[in-house]
């Protein structure tokens, strides 16, 4: 009797926490921009960070160079000191961090493009012309910048 109770309950307790998920979701075709939380109070659904709150380091020789190559072919998406704007995420924030997002995952999405997955800003295509040789100092750049501002 006990067993048929306990099963009746988990059953129950099954159903209403599947009514409660499907009741949560958007409506079909809804659009809805992930919510991420960000530095300075901000989220990855907004434009970026303003770019005079970043706190510029004194960089190394390789992060010079990188910082060159970033403002050449990067900053027009991501933005003066890679703060973001309407075209591309702030990259000064957590979810960019080497834990999160190792150096691999720079070059990968520098070369091959990346599908869309913690901002609305759409698909990343493929930066044309850029080298891996070019890379390397783009993310020493990005990395002294972020730890310059919090995000380890």
């Amino acid at each position: 009797m006990a067993s048929k109770f306990l099963i009746g309950t988990v059953i129950t307790g099954l159903v209403l926490a599947g009514g409660f998920v499907w009741l949560s979701q958007p409506p079909a075709g809804a659009q809805v921009a992930p919510v991420v939380s960000g530095m300075h109070g901000g989220t990855d659904t907004q434009p970026g960070l303003n770019p005079d709150d970043i706190v510029l380091p004194v960089l190394s020789a390789t992060a010079e160079q990188g910082k060159a190559d970033f403002d050449k072919g990067c900053a027009v998406c991501h933005g003066v000191n890679a703060a973001g704007t309407e075209r591309g995420p702030t990259l000064i924030h957590s979810l960019y961090r080497p834990g999160h997002h190792p150096d691999g995952s720079f070059y990968r999405a520098a070369l091959q493009g990346v599908v869309a997955h913690h901002w609305r800003f759409g698909n990343m295509p493929p930066v044309p012309g850029i080298t891996e040789a070019e890379l390397g100092p783009i993310i020493v750049y990005l990395r002294e910048l972020q730890q310059a501002n919090g995000v380890n």
